[in-house]
């Protein structure tokens, strides 16, 4: 098998540093069945520390059937298994390993807002777990051609890219990882004692009130790889107007040339380059769409380029990010949505100011701010 004992150390990576599996846990692993390799793997890890697996693989085609053929009351229904399995799991190891990126090009944003909003319950048990701790969970990637198409890139170029955002290159990533979550510890713990940022650049003027609210280190716990400190701005705290330098991707719909300006925390105008009318749909699934429920800055600087996976791309060294809709709790957000839809915005060409002092330029932190 091609990267053999790269699959084999991000199992490992997985169920011992990102979630910490320990007897007794029932443990959800989800994937397409491209990636059946790292799911055989990730057996292996889950048993050898005593946990139980739950395999469930997927494909694209059938998810598409669904939507095609599915009438607005199926769309609306939500399985009670689903709820079951989402308030009693331990812990959710879920691989992106898509073999189609455009699954639901031809599907009406109509029908995808029915069953986002139908299945707003399932995020909200997800989030409230999430926050409490009596769910661990983290979402990896596995390099599939479909993905490594969408990048631009051969698919041994894209897995060499895949595995060394992870550092599963490494000969110890755990302690890599370790690393990396020191780092972004100290940018996080100096952002928790600013009340204000702004962020100013080419077609950017946005400011947030981040008083109060928790930043997190994203250091591979949750989305392996990590690479990110977050939080949830003040929901009416949102001023200015910014424009995104790469597509916004919402399930395989691409945005390009987004332009957003909020008043009092909300989008009062929207317009894209490309796929304007679908951007201002999604706007309008719910009140909470129209609010920002994340606020991040890339850490990961061994992602370099932009592949359309918002797993790599929201992580890429000297970028922001931003996301529509749900906040997570843990941050202190209260934004509820249906959605959460992270927009990247490049900071190399930009300055980033805390309380009025330039705190971030060239794409990254001033070492004096943080060190």
């Amino acid at each position: 098998m091609i990267f053999g004992s790269f699959v084999s150390r991000l199992a490992d990576l997985l169920a011992e540093y990102s979630t910490s599996i320990r007897g007794g846990d029932e443990v959800l692993f989800t994937s397409t069945y491209e990636a059946v390799p790292l799911a055989a793997e990730a057996v292996r890890a889950i048993v050898q520390r005593g946990g139980y697996p739950i395999v469930i693989l997927s494909d694209e085609v059938i998810s598409e059937f669904f939507y095609r053929y599915a009438p607005k009351e199926v769309l609306e229904y939500v399985p009670k298994v689903q709820k079951f399995i989402a308030e009693n799991i331990d812990v959710q190891i879920s691989a992106l390993s898509s073999t189609h990126t455009k699954y639901l090009a031809s599907i009406s944003p109509e029908k995808l807002r029915l069953a986002s909003e139908a299945r707003r319950e399932l995020t909200e048990i997800f989030m409230k777990r999430s926050a409490e701790g009596s769910l661990r969970w983290v979402v990896t990637a596995y390099p599939t051609k479909a993905l490594a198409q969408e990048a631009g890139m051969s698919f041994f170029d894209y897995a060499e890219f895949v595995f060394k955002a992870l550092k599963v290159d490494r000969e110890n990533p755990v302690e890599e990882w370790r690393k990396q979550a020191d780092m972004q510890d100290k940018i996080a713990r100096f952002l928790e004692k600013v009340s204000e940022l702004r962020f100013v650049g080419p077609e950017m003027d946005i400011t947030f009130r981040v008083e109060g609210r928790k930043w997190i280190n994203d250091d591979g716990k949750h989305n392996m790889p990590g690479g990110e400190v977050f939080t949830a701005p003040l929901e009416e705290g949102v001023e200015g107007f910014i424009k995104f330098t790469y597509p916004a991707v919402w399930r395989g719909r691409e945005v390009e040339g987004v332009r957003l300006k909020f008043k009092g925390g909300v989008a009062v105008e929207a317009a894209a380059e490309k796929g304007e009318d679908f951007l201002k749909k999604m706007l309008e699934v719910d009140e909470g769409a129209k609010r920002v429920g994340e606020l991040a800055f890339g850490l990961n600087y061994s992602i370099s380029r932009f592949t359309k996976n918002v797993l790599f791309d929201e992580k890429i060294g000297g970028t922001m990010h931003m996301a529509l809709g749900a906040a997570y709790p843990e941050c202190g957000g209260k934004n509820v949505s249906s959605i959460h839809w992270d927009m990247v915005r490049d900071l190399r060409d930009a300055k980033v100011y805390a309380d009025g002092d330039v705190v971030y330029k060239d794409g990254k932190f001033i070492l004096e701010v943080i060190s």
